[in-house]
């Protein structure tokens, strides 16, 4: 079974930091804007074993128009913002609607993550408190990570594949058709 995933997010909110620790289980210390990026990654997760396909999107509102096509081929959204930058919180709203409008849905298999939790609590411009609140007016899971220091990114991942999982039908959940008896 595969699962598309699509990191979203301001731009150096750390969404290929994020990715690539996942991935690769590295930190990566230059920072260079990203297009897109596609990397696949298999995972057992509740016993199950599944293939992400995660999209690491662009940041940049240079980039803003081919965002639709991201949301369309997501099944899950990775919604990320800066804990030191109050803006990238703001932008994950807006991230949200959108996403809601191109799927259609008023709601979709998504997680929010406060990354770079790492840094001193006076640079924090967003409390854990806010994010957590916004967070369950949307109805969604929240994390507070670190890529750098490996805080929460396997859990973030593996909540927004169990949010996705539950998400599907439960004949898509097992895998096969069967039979439905009226």
């Amino acid at each position: 079974m595969s699962m598309k995933l699509v990191m979203m997010g301001a731009g150096s909110v750390g969404k290929s930091a994020i990715t690539i620790q996942f991935v690769n289980h590295q930190f990566v210390t230059e920072y260079d804007p990203t297009i897109a990026d596609s990397y696949k990654k298999p995972a057992a997760i509740d016993g199950k074993q599944v293939m992400l396909d995660i999209l690491d999107t662009a940041g940049q509102d240079d980039f803003v128009s081919v965002r639709d096509s991201y949301f369309g081929a997501g099944e899950g959204f990775l919604l990320v913002f800066d804990v030191s930058s109050r803006s990238s919180l703001e932008e994950i709203e807006s991230l949200r609607d959108q996403i809601l409008r191109v799927k259609d849905a008023k709601k979709f298999p998504m997680v929010m993550v406060g990354n770079k939790c790492d840094l001193p609590a006076e640079e924090h411009k967003v409390s854990e408190d806010e994010a957590r609140a916004l967070a369950e007016s949307f109805g969604i899971p929240f994390f507070k990570t670190s890529a750098k220091e490996q805080i929460n990114i396997e859990e973030s991942f593996h909540a927004l594949v169990r949010e996705v999982w539950n998400s599907r039908p439960a004949e898509k959940k097992s895998g096969g058709g069967g039979c439905l008896v009226l």
